[in-house]
């Protein structure tokens, strides 16, 4: 990462001239950074071909009454058939090696007893499950940074696991006091 700062658990806003269509617009939550590289999920690209419980049952995961119906974004291109489920954490959680910390209140798990957890009711809120993610190679992510392919925030959780997936980008632009209209798609050394 050289000079730069560990951006686990910061978001990632796509500058408007983004070169990679599959990030267009997109906002995506940092879920571990360090030397050996990055990696995020999309938090504004909803599937809406797929729908939880058809996802539960195509896995075998049989439903009740009281499943939690969760939402499932797109959370990247790398490894599309795996999903992790992103939940927030409450003081005192005892985390396992089935949930990995991202960053306070918030954890990532990417087991099959999360998603029984949630088909029975008893799954932690508020969640999203992203299906894939994005991945960035050692120095790739600081590189596209540094070449104005992204703007980085503290994490805002109505980002996360709000429903207005359409309206995220602009507002989290907007929550750092920047007009999406005001920006230039090309990058500027002082």
């Amino acid at each position: 990462m050289d000079s730069s700062a560990n951006l686990t658990g910061k978001m990632l806003i796509a500058m408007p001239g983004m070169r990679d269509p599959r990030f267009e617009h997109s906002v995506i939550l940092i879920c571990a950074h360090s030397d050996d590289g990055a990696m995020g999920l999309v938090v504004n690209r909803p599937m809406p071909e797929v729908g939880f419980s058809d996802l539960l049952g195509q896995l075998g995961i049989d439903t009740s009454d009281d499943t939690t119906d969760i939402p499932v974004r797109f959370g990247g291109p790398v490894e599309p058939g795996r999903g992790f489920v992103v939940h927030r954490v409450t003081e005192g959680d005892e985390l396992d090696e089935t949930r990995m910390r991202i960053d306070g209140d918030l954890a990532m798990s990417t087991t099959r007893d999360i998603l029984e957890d949630f088909a029975h009711g008893r799954g932690p809120q508020p969640a999203m499950l992203a299906l894939g993610y994005a991945g960035w190679g050692p120095g790739q992510l600081d590189s596209e940074i540094l070449d104005n392919g992204w703007l980085t925030r503290d994490r805002l959780d109505e980002l996360i696991f709000g429903q207005d997936n359409s309206g995220k980008w602009r507002a989290a632009l907007q929550g750092m006091g920047i007009d999406p209209l005001a920006l230039s798609p090309s990058a500027g050394r002082a």
